[in-house]
């Protein structure tokens, strides 16, 4: 067995790599669109403003709370909470309005049970095995010409995939929910700055479509390490 089937190879170098350098990329536009729109002003801050999402969508007992850290917002729906970041929960800018806005819209996917929220969670403990377990068992069916466990972790990985694929359209809602309560409610000032708080969301779910097309690449360049091997 050549050594191309777990390093770097063409298929590597022409699918995995291009797909790593749009990720980096779309980090970093996230990064700096957030940071631009962190520094224009809102009236109000981010707590403020997923609160008022809520409530605009009669949502209640939602608890909103600070959580340490630089975009590490999240909506947590066992405890029923929306944590925002420092950056996020006393600021009182658009970037902070949007993306607070954003999360308390998956508070709002799960009150009125979204279907893609009920796909994704059903996925998710299969996902999260394929994630840990994935890679090492598709390397040890190369390394030891195993090849149940090579199809077994391919399997596996495909579960990933499919997470991220589905994942997609639950973060895109909550992105338009989002965006149709900060006009409705007029929680920004005006169509500038709610188009500002736009990009900043646009900027995140590039983030998670660069991610899906990564582990597309590297799942068509196992598939067909695979079938090279046989």
């Amino acid at each position: 067995m050549g050594g191309y089937y777990y390093g770097i190879d063409s298929l590597y170098l022409f699918l995995v790599l291009p797909a790593i350098i749009i990720s980096i990329w779309a980090q970093f536009k996230v990064k700096s669109t957030f940071s631009r729109y962190s520094g224009q002003p809102a009236a109000l801050n981010g707590a403020e403003a997923a609160r008022r999402v809520l409530e605009a969508n009669g949502v209640y007992g939602v608890q909103i709370q600070r959580v340490a850290g630089n975009l590490t917002d999240h909506y947590d729906p066992k405890a029923n909470v929306i944590r925002l970041s420092d950056s996020v929960y006393n600021s009182y800018s658009i970037a902070a309005v949007g993306v607070a806005a954003h999360e308390a819209g998956h508070a709002v996917q799960y009150d009125r049970d979204y279907n893609p929220i009920r796909w994704r969670n059903a996925i998710l403990p299969v996902a999260n095995i394929g994630s840990q377990l994935a890679l090492p068992m598709v390397l040890l069916g190369f390394l030891f010409n195993f090849e149940l466990l090579l199809n077994l972790g391919i399997l596996f990985f495909c579960a990933a995939v499919l997470f991220q694929l589905v994942t997609l359209p639950v973060e895109f809602n909550a992105s338009r929910r989002a965006i149709e309560t900060i006009r409705d409610q007029q929680l920004l000032q005006n169509e500038t700055d709610v188009n500002g708080a736009k990009r900043v969301l646009s900027a995140a779910a590039m983030t998670y479509v660069a991610g899906l097309l990564v582990s597309l690449m590297q799942l068509i360049r196992l598939i067909s390490l695979s079938n090279r091997r046989k």
